[in-house]
């Protein structure tokens, strides 16, 4: 059974940061492209930032660019997102998901986690 089981989430207020982690069971980890996703209440799921199966390539949407930050460890089969300068449009639930090779694409991720809620007062 795949599992993905995302941690960190909370209320924070403007600015604040939070880092969210991932704990997959996918097997292998190494070769699965890793993404994170967001769906504020009302709106549709929109991808916010993927990572290639080595780390060397990192994706962002731009509404997070230089706010943001993936990264993967593959010896522990986790990925995570450090946040920095949140905003109340950050307010959303967060799933961590797994597949490929189009990480923009939710269609294109095979593995989904249940989701942590992000709540960003202003």
């Amino acid at each position: 059974q795949v599992l993905l089981v995302e941690s960190g989430g909370g209320l924070v207020q403007a600015v604040a940061s939070l880092r969210f982690s991932c704990a997959a069971s996918v097997r292998p980890f190494s070769s699965y492209i890793m993404g994170w996703f967001r769906q504020a209440l009302g709106k549709v799921r929109e991808f916010v930032a993927g990572i290639s199966w080595t780390g060397g390539t990192r994706l962002y949407a731009d509404s997070v660019k230089g706010r943001f930050t993936i990264s993967r460890g593959n010896g522990k089969n986790t990925v995570a997102l450090q946040m920095n300068s949140l905003q109340p449009e950050d307010t959303a639930v967060y799933y961590c998901a797994a597949g490929g090779p189009i990480v923009e694409n939710p269609r294109e991720m095979a593995y989904w986690g249940k989701g942590t809620l992000v709540t960003v007062s202003s």
